[in-house]
């Protein structure tokens, strides 16, 4: 019970790696607030999950690429709580294109949802965040390198890195540590949507020295122990956790 007592902020956290971070926070004793969407019934079903673990959770809606919608989470959690320990953002959003072929609708998406979420939602967060809290963002190895039809997210992942080193520094004074941590390929229902997902399993499998693809639980942990009282020593840092496919 390690965070017992801290209040925790999830964007995107129904379902996939974001509902794997945030039941491992419950566990952990940490009161977590969700953001979603789209589905009300995914999100009661993730907060009475939550709860089953004796801590206190709300669901609040948002579109996080909607900026005008952000700060009512900040008021919301600010309302209930008092405070924020805790900022995890890993909520995610992109057109898959190719780079000479990306349009302001594809670069928007990806750069208002990605980069510029994170960046309001550090901005607010840190408002209410006491010293010593914990943020964490979720990037991808698209960031640093090429994968195909994945230039505008790829983009906006790298910008979300940057900002990952410039709020370590400017938050350090205040003993807040910012990092990210950058998934391989994850068997999420989101990557599903992929194009030639199969495919892209199939080789990605072969590739990677474990032979197989990633879990959301496998994510989660790097997320929560960034975000708990054992990794105080670490700040503006992308840690790749990929099953060594980054070796290959």
């Amino acid at each position: 019970m390690e965070l017992e007592g801290k209040v925790a902020f999830v964007s995107g956290g129904t379902r996939g790696i974001g509902f794997a971070v945030a039941e491992r926070l419950a566990r952990q004793g940490a009161n977590v607030v969700l953001n979603y969407f789209r589905s009300r019934q995914s999100a009661d079903e993730a907060v009475e999950k939550i709860k089953s673990y004796g801590v206190e959770s709300f669901a609040h809606r948002a579109n996080m690429g909607n900026h005008a919608q952000i700060p009512a989470i900040f008021e919301a959690i600010t309302k209930r709580f008092g405070k924020l320990d805790i900022l995890i953002s890993n909520a995610a959003l992109g057109l898959y294109t190719d780079l000479l072929d990306i349009d302001d609708k594809a670069w928007d998406l990806s750069m208002h949802t990605n980069a510029r979420a994170f960046l309001h939602c550090l901005q607010l967060g840190s408002k209410i965040m006491p010293d010593h809290g914990r943020i964490v963002t979720l990037s991808s190895l698209g960031s640093i390198r090429y994968i195909p039809g994945y230039s505008a997210i790829g983009v906006s992942k790298a910008a979300l890195e940057n900002i990952v080193r410039y709020a370590a520094i400017e938050m350090a004074s205040r003993q807040i540590t910012v990092n990210a941590v950058s998934g391989g390929f994850i068997d999420t229902r989101a990557l599903s949507v992929f194009p030639n997902f199969e495919k892209m399993k199939r080789e990605v499998s072969e590739r990677t020295p474990f032979k197989r693809i990633g879990k959301p639980e496998e994510i989660a942990d790097v997320v929560v122990f960034l975000a708990g009282p054992k990794a105080s020593w670490i700040t503006g840092q992308t840690v790749i956790v990929d099953g060594g496919y980054s070796l290959m």
